[in-house]
């Protein structure tokens, strides 16, 4: 057969896959992230039907899919929003550091994986997934509760710490020397400094050049525009997944809401393919022996998020059930937390850390609209318990006087 008719055979049958099992996914109002990830192990090396002619089309759409999420992430916030939100939260976004990604590191460096293993799964544990959360707080109608803004501004803080983060990896994963690495770095940062600046002084008249009112034009000139500048920060070791993030931020106003709505659809597409690759790297032997970590790592970064949004929440002077729903919102991880393991499966960096993020995402995806929904009222349960216990220890410690019997009236008489 063919090998154009053997691409097309098997592309189409991923695609019509992932479209089916996103509906299953949606009827059961899960996220279909892990049966993304699950599909590709099964069409993965060392799965139930290895893919051969459609795999490195299916590399390319990967790539194309970190490039929309990260673009469309940036076109949810201006560059005021984001100056505003460090400016009142960064105590919160360190907190968040602090809790979710030390853990992760010390995992990693536990089971001697080495520094750059440590910095990846730092990452993994440390970023949560907007997207999903997004959903969660959609589905629960939460979006006009008062905790809500805490939550989305731990999000933003997180997303604009990629713009960072990210740089820091691709010098670690590519081997790139301290000085290399530092002078990577510097200009990371002085092109985010640089595209805030000018998105905030100078934003409409870079939506206004970008913007159209024919649809095709517009999306056009977004998605070349978008791609050229990702392929030129990859250039310059900053990561393409940045620069695209930039570009989202750069724009405003109607264009960023017209692009928005166009992009969509590529995003979801590029992204189940991104997904399904990630599980293509992945052999679904590997996972057995990392299964344990997983859960261990999910579960003590699930309380620890919990922890992170109750304080920030209490900071903002939420009452506790709002700052338990904010924590127990914040568990999932998702798209995030894949796109740097994959930037490391990538490199070649340690074999087990592609299957120990898998496992740990799929954990996490599947509780986190759990934690979302349960933590508050299993709090506020354990919390009464709590109470009903001291009021009888008390109680048991003091009790009551006895009433009065009439000798003991005659005789005080």
């Amino acid at each position: 057969m063919h090998s154009s008719t053997v691409f097309l055979i098997e592309f189409g049958a991923i695609i019509l896959a992932l479209g089916l099992l996103g509906r299953f996914a949606g009827r059961l109002r899960l996220s279909p992230i892990p049966l993304y990830l699950l599909a590709g192990l099964a069409f993965g090396k060392g799965g139930l039907l290895p893919l051969g002619a459609s795999e490195e089309f299916i590399a390319v759409g990967a790539e194309i899919g970190v490039i929309l999420l990260l673009l469309m992430l940036g076109l949810e916030y201006t560059a005021s929003d984001l100056v505003s939100n460090l400016r009142a939260h960064y105590p919160a976004g360190l907190v968040d550091a602090a809790l979710n990604a030390l853990p992760g590191a010390a995992l990693a460096l536990l089971l001697g994986w080495g520094p750059v293993a440590a910095v990846v799964l730092a990452g993994v544990t440390w970023i949560s997934s907007s997207g999903l959360i997004a959903k969660i707080l959609g589905d629960l109608g939460r979006l006009g509760n008062r905790e809500t803004p805490v939550v989305l501004s731990i999000l933003v803080l997180e997303d604009l710490s990629m713009a960072v983060y990210l740089p820091i990896l691709t010098a670690l994963l590519a081997g790139i020397g301290l000085a290399a690495g530092g002078v990577t770095l510097v200009i990371a940062l002085g092109a985010a400094a640089l595209v805030l600046l000018l998105a905030v002084r100078y934003g409409r008249l870079i939506s206004r050049f970008v913007s159209s009112d024919d649809p095709e034009k517009l999306l056009l000139v977004v998605l070349g525009l978008t791609l050229l500048i990702s392929g030129l920060a990859q250039q310059v070791q900053v990561s393409a997944a940045v620069g695209a993030f930039l570009v989202g931020i750069a724009l405003s106003g109607e264009v960023a809401e017209g692009a928005y709505v166009l992009l969509a659809p590529l995003r979801d597409l590029f992204a189940a393919v991104f997904f399904v690759f990630f599980g293509l790297n992945t052999d679904p032997a590997s996972i057995p022996p990392v299964l344990l970590p997983a859960l261990a790592l999910a579960a003590f970064t699930a309380l620890t998020k919990i922890a992170t949004g109750y304080w920030a929440a209490r900071r903002a002077g939420i009452a506790p059930k709002g700052r338990w729903r904010a924590g127990g919102t914040l568990v999932a991880r998702g798209e995030f937390s894949i796109v740097i393991a994959g930037l490391a499966v990538t490199a070649g960096i340690q074999p087990s850390l592609g299957p120990l993020a898998t496992a740990y995402v799929l954990i996490l995806v599947l509780i986190g609209p759990l934690t979302a929904r349960c933590t508050e009222p299993v709090a506020t349960r354990l919390s009464r318990r709590r109470r009903k216990s001291a009021a009888t220890t008390e109680a048991g410690t003091n009790p009551a006087p006895e009433p009065a019997t009439d000798q003991d009236t005659v005789g005080r008489a």
